[in-house]
């Protein structure tokens, strides 16, 4: 596959199937077995300016004694090799990050002070510091309240368009991102589908995949989908005390 600039491609797939191994690859901290992989002609390194990382939302401890803007800086002093950055220039990067994702207003309170979805905004300014041309998102929607999720899904969204930036955007709640997504990559058992939404969410398409009876829903413009098999509710990842329960994306 390829990824062209500024396209989002969405990542969906159950537990297990090779989403997160998939990151690790591109973000140089994995070497595939067999094939290759290239961003921009070279192979994956870690800590290259040319890739940004968006990890999944977790709350940091209330006592944490680290200001907003500190945790933005680590994402240039805290794993990044070579010639480090003078720090007149560490602080135009920070400010402009911060400024990006609008978080000036709480860029000096403490982390573990902040809600998640201003700790989520923090962690996305981490990732857009040296302006990469490719961000990998780790499920960053997830223990988000909808509207949170909405305000991040537009900030990641604004960065790649404006920047012509290639997204990955691995998830498990496919609803809040579908206005935006160009192609989606399915992952199951080791089988992989690419393709636009439409073709990828179809009853034939991933009853295939899935090797069992699956059904896809539209209501009121979200996605679901619904199975009466209980092979298949354990292969979406979801366990279900009776059949035909629906399986909600997000």
């Amino acid at each position: 596959m390829e990824i062209s600039p500024g396209e989002l491609i969405a990542v969906l797939g159950p537990n297990g199937s090779g989403k997160t191994t998939l990151l690790r690859v591109l973000l140089g901290l994995l070497r595939p077995v067999s094939g290759s992989v290239e961003i921009q002609g070279a192979p994956p390194r870690p800590a290259s300016r040319n890739v940004g990382y968006i990890p999944q939302h977790h709350d940091f401890d209330a006592g944490l004694p680290i200001r907003g803007r500190e945790l933005v800086e680590l994402g240039l002093t805290g794993h990044r090799y070579g010639i480090p950055w003078p720090r007149r220039d560490i602080t135009e990067a920070v400010d402009h990050a911060i400024s990006e994702v609008g978080a000036q207003g709480y860029a000096d309170a403490p982390v573990g002070l902040l809600s998640g979805g201003e700790q989520q905004r923090l962690r996305i300014a981490q990732a857009l510091l040296g302006d990469p041309s490719v961000l990998l998102c780790d499920e960053p929607l997830l223990a988000l309240d909808p509207r949170r999720q909405q305000e991040i899904t537009e900030l990641i969204d604004r960065h790649r368009t404006t920047h012509n930036a290639a997204v990955l955007f691995v998830t498990h709640e496919i609803n809040p991102i579908l206005p935006y997504v160009d192609r989606v990559l399915y992952l199951v058992q080791g089988r992989a589908l690419l393709g636009e939404p439409d073709e990828v969410f179809t009853k034939e398409t991933l009853s295939e995949l899935y090797g069992a009876p699956v059904d896809v829903l539209e209501v009121n413009g979200r996605l679901f989908v619904i199975s009466g098999d209980e092979g298949a509710n354990h292969l979406l990842g979801h366990h279900h005390e009776h059949d035909n329960e629906e399986v909600p994306w997000d």
